[in-house]
């Protein structure tokens, strides 16, 4: 099932970069930005995240919450967070969970080549925990942009 704008965002709980466990359900109240990418430390999932850094007081001053989300393990994502100096937290979905919750876990196709992967896909989600916005054609070097639009 495809998730759709003004649907409610499906809750999970998952774990950080730090191994604490977050839930959505507990950033009600505020606005979350949860971007879907295919694997630290490579050059578009880089150019997203530095993006992001380097617009996040904008991204904070609008009131929103940053977590990028990857099927990479916390410490996969504790060495990207500190080697790109990331200041939001990045979630661990190993188990796949959250990706088949929001549909971002499919087959893709690259040089011929057929496999499981994950879909680039930004949710903005409001104060009430409701889809606002899904952008699913990324622009990693200018993502901030299409947020703030």
């Amino acid at each position: 099932m495809k998730l759709e704008e003004g649907q409610m965002a499906p809750d999970f709980e998952a774990k950080i970069e730090t191994g604490e466990t977050i839930k959505l359900s507990d950033y009600r109240g505020k606005k979350v930005v949860l971007y879907f990418y295919p694997k630290d430390a490579t050059p578009g999932c880089t150019a997203q995240a530095c993006n992001l850094r380097d617009n996040y007081d904008a991204l904070q001053k609008a009131g929103y919450v940053v977590f990028g989300i990857s099927s990479d393990a916390e410490k996969s994502h504790m060495k990207f967070k500190e080697k790109q100096s990331l200041p939001f937290s990045l979630i661990a979905d190993t188990d796949l969970k959250v990706h088949e919750a929001y549909g971002t876990w499919q087959e893709k196709n690259t040089f011929g080549k057929t496999y499981m992967g994950t879909v680039r896909t930004t949710f903005v989600i409001d104060e009430e925990g409701k889809i606002s916005e899904i952008i699913e054609k990324v622009n990693t070097k200018e993502h901030t942009s299409q947020i703030l639009k």
